[in-house]
C-alpha cells in the first residue's frame, strides 16, 4: 500500500496527521503530507486506512498494493 494525498482536495482538517503520525505530517500552512516514500510498513496497514476513512475531503487515496 502506498500513501498519496491530492493537494486539490485537502482543506487542511489535520485528521490524518492526528490519527496517524508515524505516516503524515504538516506542511507550514497545516496541509497534510505524506511523510517518507508513502509505502505503508506491516504493521502500520490499521492507522493508514483510519486516516483514509476519516478524511472528510477524501484527499488520500493508498495507490493499492506497492
Amino acid at each position: 500500500m502506498k500513501l498519496q494525498i491530492n493537494p486539490e482536495r485537502c482543506q487542511g482538517h489535520g485528521r490524518c496527521y492526528t490519527l496517524a503520525p508515524e505516516l503524515f505530517g504538516e506542511d507550514d500552512e497545516g496541509y497534510g503530507q505524506v511523510l517518507g516514500d508513502g509505502l505503508v510498513a506491516p504493521g502500520q496497514e490499521r492507522a493508514a486506512r483510519l486516516a483514509v476513512a476519516n478524511c472528510p475531503e477524501h484527499a488520500i487515496d493508498t495507490g493499492g498494493d506497492a
